[in-house]
């Protein structure tokens, strides 16, 4: 007998093949017709799909069996062990080239540090500091590792974390304020957040195992919440990167669970923060809070949304909108509600800066006339030309940012990601680390563009950046691909540049800029600043201990970290209590009465004051940004008429009445120290009328 042939269901195919089950014949017979079953497969499929992709922890590379590993190293004549020795060694020798680029910049700085200032000679000055002054370098040296490491993770090889490195010290004056400020809270800071931006660039990566997976997810927690504790403006980066990553998110280039563990690895750290800061509002009123609470609230609408018509994908532009705009709308609730003093001078200042209000007030105009506020100086640029880093950054960006465009517009067109992407494939703009580190840049690009203190933000992930592309093989294989290359086998073309470019580019470098670098440590320079020397020697030694200082912010901080005396102000801009604070003793360089100098001075309880003669004379090279003029228009003391400018007030200068020593100044304030640059008056606590 001849047998009837039975139809066979068919099985899913999820990936995997573990989500797949039969669909019967009779099932198939009751749903009508066959277009009818290959609709309710199609959705079968999809959500299979869906939930094995929330399930995923780990990628098909860890979940390949060692027999397809053996089998696949064998085709290619190498055997396992082979393997596991060529890794090892390759990651050994990076770790060790990573920590030793390190190391070398931390004594790299203390040396220039030393040769430049000969601190060691100045013990009554800087010792008690030395071990903080070797923290702060310790820290910068862990800076460059993890800009080395971000940049190996993205290329895989060390020699881009090397050229990192090279460009990183040779533009110096552009990636770290190091030199000329170690105190600042950033130096503490910024490492904490190179490191958090090298584990999450590990983190995104598609081709990563369970441990390492593990590894930099608890890696980015942990340098997430310290680099939050160490500095106040911390939340606002982080809110730049979260918007990196909610538009990585939102174009489907990234794994969603991965980026929603980010997420709450930021609210974890924004709670954590705002409990052991005392309670800090201004966790509170962030924006990176809104705009995380945001998107974990509208997580099911952006997973709905990734599946679908040509006209629903369309609606993702919708979607980041009214993502935004309700960002904007939760903010601007939390700041109505939530009491806060915090980082409110910053908005004030952004609407000036945007030309959206003007102000007479003192501390807007003097944080307007900084240098480090104003656009960026051609000056800035040329540097980065100069030691070659600005052409390469833009002709790596520019392949970056077209192929994550022609990626970008493949998914809005329905066609899926690649689960791996060779090398042959051309595709750098579907590695969504890549991806990211292109956000990421813009970002702050646009940031620096405005204000030129954010360059040491963004000049470093140029470095990163730029190293990354000469040294990866899959960018130049996407450039290959575009231009359609046939002479020269494109493969080959593109390892060979990927060694031979940076190869050049580094011996380029240490031809011309080592020697200069040799130079710096060979010259020995001198801290020569006899005037503040003695008054610090005189502080210790003459003053009483429980001495109140008053001065300007920047004095006062050095007296504070040279002698530990007690100071009514510091060079902190982060309160706008500390700001006014700063403004009102800022009044001694005013044309205000002695009486009026004497009570804002004592309600700060302070005891000596310090005038310094480079304010009081102060010769700025733009008239309207000196000390003085910024208080007389504040306090109304000058008239503008006609386009001229004319003083208007009943006291003279108090810096310059109280050196002549006569009636009411003498009688408030006592003159007990003096030399060229610095004046010091004791504040009377007995006020005695001369007549």
């Amino acid at each position: 007998m001849r047998e009837r042939s039975r139809p066979r269901g068919r099985r899913e195919a999820g990936s995997g093949g573990s989500a797949g089950r039969a669909v019967s014949p009779r099932r198939e017979r009751r749903g009508g017709t066959a277009a009818g079953s290959g609709r309710r497969l199609a959705m079968e499929e999809g959500a299979a799909d869906l939930r094995q992709r929330k399930n995923q922890n780990c990628t098909e590379s860890d979940k390949m069996a060692p027999e397809e590993r053996n089998k696949e190293n064998s085709k290619l004549g190498r055997s396992p062990k082979y393997i596991l020795i060529q890794r090892f060694a390759k990651l050994f020798f990076g770790c060790v080239a990573a920590v030793t680029s390190g190391m070398m910049y931390a004594v790299y700085l203390s040396t220039y540090h030393e040769r430049k200032f000969w601190f060691s000679s100045r013990q009554e000055v800087i010792e008690p500091v030395y071990f903080y002054i070797g923290i702060v370098f310790g820290l910068q040296g862990i800076y460059v590792t993890a800009l080395f490491v971000t940049s190996w993770v993205m290329s895989g090889t060390w020699l881009a974390g090397m050229l990192t490195v090279a460009w990183f010290i040779i533009n110096r004056t552009d990636t770290t304020r190091i030199d000329y400020s170690i105190p600042s809270r950033e130096n503490w800071a910024l490492p904490y957040f190179a490191c958090q931006v090298a584990a999450l660039t590990g983190y995104l990566k598609k081709t990563l195992n369970c441990s390492a997976e593990k590894f930099c997810y608890l890696l980015v927690s942990a340098s997430t919440y310290t680099f939050m504790m160490m500095w106040e403006y911390s939340h606002y980066l982080l809110f730049v990167q979260a918007v990196s990553l909610f538009l990585l998110d939102s174009f489907a280039l990234a794994q969603t669970e991965k980026v929603h563990e980010v997420y709450k690895i930021y609210l974890f750290s924004l709670f954590l923060g705002y409990l052991l800061q005392f309670e800090n509002s201004a966790l509170l009123v962030s924006p990176l809070l809104s705009l995380v609470a945001v998107l974990m609230l509208s997580k099911c609408l952006q997973m709905n949304m990734k599946k679908g018509t040509f006209m629903s994908r369309l609606l993702k532009i919708m979607y980041i909108y009214l993502v935004l705009t309700i960002t904007v709308t939760l903010n601007f609730l939390l700041k109505m509600f939530v009491p806060h003093k915090e980082n409110e001078h910053l908005l004030k200042f952004i609407e000036v800066k945007l030309g959206l209000n003007t102000t007479k007030n003192f501390t807007m105009n003097w944080l307007l006339c900084q240098e480090s506020l104003q656009t960026p100086s051609q000056d800035f640029f040329l540097r980065l030309t100069q030691s070659s880093l600005l052409p390469f950054y833009i002709f790596v960006f520019i392949i970056c940012l077209f192929s994550v465009t022609q990626v970008i517009f493949r998914r809005i067109c329905g066609e899926p990601l690649k689960e791996t992407v060779n090398l042959e494939d051309g595709r750098i703009g579907e590695r969504p680390e890549i991806v990211y580190h292109v956000i990421h840049t813009i970002l702050l690009g646009c940031l620096a563009m405005c204000l030129e203190g954010m360059k040491y933000l963004w000049t470093p992930y140029v470095c990163t950046l730029a190293a990354f592309g000469v040294c990866s093989p899959e960018l130049w294989m996407t450039l290959f691909k575009w231009l359609r290359l046939k002479a020269v086998h494109p493969i080959l073309l593109a390892l060979t540049l990927s060694m031979a470019v940076p190869t050049i580019i580094g011996f380029s470098l240490w031809k011309e800029f080592f020697p200069r670098i040799m130079t710096e440590l060979s010259e020995l320079q001198e801290f020569y600043d006899p005037d503040t020397v003695e008054l610090m020697t005189w502080i210790k030694r003459q003053a009483p201990v429980a001495a109140v200082f008053a001065g300007s912010p920047q004095l006062m901080g050095v007296i504070k970290l040279c002698t530990g005396w007690m100071v009514s102000s510091l060079p902190l801009y982060n309160d706008d209590d500390l700001l006014k604070r700063n403004e009102n003793i800022y009044q001694i360089y005013s044309k205000r009465s002695a009486e009026d100098i004497y009570k804002i001075l004592t309600s700060y309880k302070a005891n000596f004051l310090i005038i310094e003669d480079s304010i009081c004379n102060e010769v700025g090279p733009v008239r309207g940004c000196r000390v003085k003029d910024l208080l007389d228009i504040a306090n109304g003391h000058v008239v503008c008429e006609e386009g001229d400018s004319y003083a208007s007030s009943k006291y003279g200068r108090f810096c310059h009445e109280i050196k002549m020593n006569y009636s009411p100044y003498v009688n408030y304030f006592t003159r007990v120290y003096w030399n060229r640059s610095y004046f010091v008056y004791r504040i009377n606590t007995v006020i005695s009328f001369q007549s």
